[in-house]
């Protein structure tokens, strides 16, 4: 599969101003055969579009032959406003799946994220029809209520580090058994929340769920 793409940085309109993104396409002018937005990390602890871990899943998405695009939350990095503990950035990832089904017109959408991003992003994507596949990662599962994945039934995919420090493995366990649908839980073993050093097993586990999506 390859990963050559075309890369343009721009402006996206949210809620609160401006929201510095990155888009990935297929090379080419190719078309996509899905479009897909990654959620970065906790802001306040310095969580950014370009974060290790969102780049990761990113380049796996886009392995796949989707559009991907990563954009930053409010206040975070180039993006205007301020942090609003989640409830806010909500509105940025909504904007984010807009401008994706605006530019990508009838291409399933897919909605990833990464802790912090994993908590806001998943919750937008479910609420979303549009919104065919859901990919959390690191879900801060100790600290952050995810009851509202509870009644969707969309395809979830969950890769987690087995030391994971924000969700302990055996609650997140809990959690993906019990939620409707098609689901599937990744633990990478030996990693802690930022996949350190296995981080190629993360995007393994993305390319294979995603595999030839959608046929």
């Amino acid at each position: 599969m390859s990963t050559h793409h075309d890369s343009k940085n721009f402006f996206l309109d949210g809620p609160a101003g401006k929201l510095e993104t990155v888009l990935w396409t297929p090379a080419e002018g190719a078309r996509p055969r899905f479009a897909a937005v990654v959620c970065h990390p906790h802001p306040l602890f310095g969580g950014t579009l370009h974060n290790k871990v969102v780049y990761q899943a990113a380049k796996a998405l886009d392995s796949c032959g989707g559009a991907v695009l990563r954009f930053n939350f409010r206040g975070a990095g180039l993006s205007e406003g301020a942090h609003d503990r989640g409830q806010g950035e909500r509105g940025d990832a909504a904007a984010a799946v807009d401008f994706l089904a605006t530019e990508f017109p009838g291409l399933p959408l897919v909605v990833a994220g990464f802790s912090f991003g994993c908590w806001v992003g998943l919750r937008v994507g479910c609420e979303d029809a549009r919104v065919r596949r859901l990919v959390g990662i690191g879900a801060p599962v100790n600290g952050s209520d995810f009851s509202y994945l509870d009644s969707c039934e969309k395809p979830k995919l969950f890769v987690h580090g087995s030391n994971d420090e924000f969700g302990e493995v055996r609650k997140l366990e809990k959690l993906v058994t019990g939620l409707p649908g098609e689901k599937q839980l990744v633990v990478v073993d030996g990693v802690d929340h930022f996949f350190q050093g296995k981080i190629e097993e993360l995007g393994k586990a993305i390319s294979e769920w995603m595999g030839g999506w959608p046929d």
